[in-house]
């Protein structure tokens, strides 16, 4: 009888990426998805949990930090994730399968630290949707005003949490933000029903979310004004920095393309060319709303600025009308970001679970609609709790901790890759090999030593319970531990 192995080896055990793909085919034990997803739902599902968690929220939050430098902050998280996207175009390409980073992480770099990954992800995805309900209830509320004059009471739409220095305190507008919470439940009965419904939902969303933004873009630059980018850094590269780095969390769409591995059509070809797609189609956007934006407003007009793009619309023209438009393109399409990013989290936890990382529950698919049922509503009260009660300023940056490092980590697996396994199928290879990937991880330990250090502090506490939790259950049930359920079930 073999001994059970030490905690050293089991950090250090990688899962082949055979058995990976294996898995991914296995039929019979309840953990099989289905393969309906097209190139352009895929890469509409990355614009989709891309834009709209940037764009319509993020310069109230980050133009007080950076001035019309935020442009600048926007160039830099952009690049970051462009050397990204290469990689994750790459890795994708190979291990085309459900749990994204964390899978590609499990291959390279060992179960440990793919666990690690996961649990940034985890924190990452849910931690992401619940910062964009609280967004998107801004501009419900926002549209309810300007079209039949009727408030929302403060204490239905505020967290009770505030931060202070390093610490989470009561004293926040509200007892909880209602509509955010309604959000994420309206979302989790659609991704019940199935992915095909899913994807279908978000490509509509996604194709008026970029209409309205195109609309946003035209009027607002018929009010531009070259002065309005005056002084144009006043905080200095300090600004640009910690605007950048907050910023990047609206690039987690990147990460949830690669989450569809298993319910793509033709996955080797289908992933990287949506990924590398949504990119183009993000930044593109970005800027373009960004400098409307700016030409269109002062700088000190953002500050604390609520549902702010549909303001600067009614403040241009003088009518409610365009505003209305925005305000309900941002209601119906900001419902895409939250249902791609919930997407990404519930199948993040199924791979883990189909792993033994994590209990069964979390891998159990319904025979009807083949979707993680149990698993979505579990996430959907964990994440309609955190809409609800946690401010919207912390959430940001805690989305780009996890984002980051999970972006790290699969820059680093490609360099691992190619040199453990150089014939290894791959459906792209990124260019200008290890120039790029290194290049990407800098990107990203840069960016992260600019967060606020609740965030580290935030993220270290997560990272010990995650440890604990790996140490006395995940490690011991894990596919690759001797004699385990999981195990046997690969085997069969």
């Amino acid at each position: 009888m073999n001994s059970a192995p030490s905690l050293a080896q089991r950090l250090l055990r990688k899962k082949p990426i055979e058995t990976f793909l294996a898995q991914s085919q296995s039929h019979g034990h309840g953990a099989e998805l289905k393969r309906s997803i097209t190139l352009f739902q895929l890469t509409m599902f990355g614009v989709g949990a891309t834009i709209g968690t940037g764009i319509f929220f993020v310069l109230a939050e980050q133009v007080p930090v950076a001035g019309p430098a935020v442009l600048i902050s926007f160039l830099i998280a952009g690049f970051a994730a462009g050397l990204t996207a290469l990689c994750y175009a790459e890795m994708s390409s190979m291990i085309p399968v459900s749990g994204s980073s964390y899978s590609y992480a499990y291959a390279t770099l060992g179960e440990g630290l793919a666990f690690l990954v996961a649990a940034c992800l985890v924190m990452e995805y849910g931690v992401s949707a619940g910062a964009v309900a609280v967004g998107w209830s801004e501009y419900l509320h926002n549209l309810l005003l300007i079209t039949t004059g009727y408030e929302l009471p403060r204490a239905l739409l505020h967290a009770p949490l505030v931060a202070e220095g390093y610490s989470l305190k009561f004293g926040g507008d509200g007892y909880i933000n209602l509509p955010a919470a309604i959000l994420v439940g309206m979302c989790c009965v659609l991704l019940i029903r199935g992915s095909r419904e899913s994807a279908r939902a978000n490509a509509i969303m996604v194709v008026i979310k970029l209409g309205v933004l195109a609309l946003f873009i035209a009027i607002a630059l018929t009010a531009f004004k070259a002065e309005n980018f005056t002084p144009f850094a006043p905080h200095g590269v300090a600004g640009i920095s910690a605007a950048a780095g907050s910023i990047f969390f609206t690039f987690v769409g990147l990460d949830a393309v690669s989450t569809a591995g298993e319910e793509v059509e033709n996955p080797r070809r289908n992933l990287p060319r949506a990924i590398i797609y949504a990119l183009i189609i993000v930044i593109s956007f970005y800027l373009l709303v960004t400098i409307a934006a700016l030409g269109a407003q002062s700088q000190g007009m953002f500050e604390g600025q609520e549902a702010g793009l549909s303001v600067i619309l009614q403040n241009v023209t003088g009518s409610s009308i365009p505003s209305v438009i925005l305000s309900a393109g941002a209601v119906i399409s900001v419902f895409s970001v939250t249902l791609v990013v919930l997407y990404g989290q519930t199948r993040v936890l199924f791979a883990m679970s189909r792993d033994g990382m994590l209990p069964p529950i979390f891998s159990r698919v319904d025979p009807h609609t083949l979707t993680p049922t149990a698993n979505t509503i579990i996430v959907g009260c964990v994440v309609a709790a955190i809409a609800a009660f946690l401010p919207s300023a912390v959430l940001w940056d805690l989305t780009s901790m996890g984002t980051l490092v999970a972006f790290t980590v699969v820059s680093a697996g490609v360099i691992i890759l190619r040199y453990r396994r150089p014939d290894a199928p791959r459906g792209f290879s990124v260019p200008f090999f290890p120039v790029l990937p290194i290049l990407s991880i800098i990107s990203c330990l840069y960016l992260i030593s600019s967060l606020s250090s609740i965030v580290f502090k935030l993220t270290a506490i997560w990272a010990v319970l995650a440890g604990i939790m790996y140490i006395f259950y995940s490690s011991r049930n894990s596919v690759l531990e001797p004699g385990s359920d999981a195990n046997a079930d690969l085997s069969e």
